[in-house]
C-alpha cells in the first residue's frame, strides 16, 4: 500500500483549493461566462475529490495498521459512507 500523505500536502492542496474558490468568487463577480465558470468548478470538484481519496487513504492505513481486521473493516466501512454520502447500513 501506498505511504501516509502528509499534512503539510494536504493543507497545500486545500490551499490550492481554496485560491480556486477565491477565483471562482471573482469570475462571478466579473460576470464571466457560464462555460468558464462551470470549467472552474469542474476543477474544483475534482480537487476536492483528491484530498478526500487522500485522506481516506490515511484513514485506511491507519485502521488496518491500530485495529483488528475486523474492527479495521468496520472503521473502513463507516468512513467510506461518510465519503459517499450514505449512512452506514444504507444500500
Amino acid at each position: 500500500m501506498a505511504d501516509e500523505v502528509s499534512k503539510e500536502l494536504l493543507l497545500k492542496r486545500l490551499r490550492r483549493i481554496e485560491g480556486q474558490v477565491r477565483g471562482l468568487q471573482k469570475m462571478i463577480d466579473e460576470g464571466r461566462d457560464c462555460e468558464s465558470i462551470m470549467t472552474q468548478l469542474v476543477a474544483v470538484r475534482a480537487a476536492i475529490e483528491g484530498v478526500g481519496t487522500l485522506v481516506l487513504n490515511n484513514y485506511m492505513q491507519l485502521c488496518f495498521r491500530e485495529g483488528t481486521a475486523s474492527g479495521g473493516a468496520q472503521s473502513l466501512a463507516r468512513a467510506l459512507a461518510i465519503w459517499g454520502g450514505t449512512r452506514v447500513g444504507e444500500r
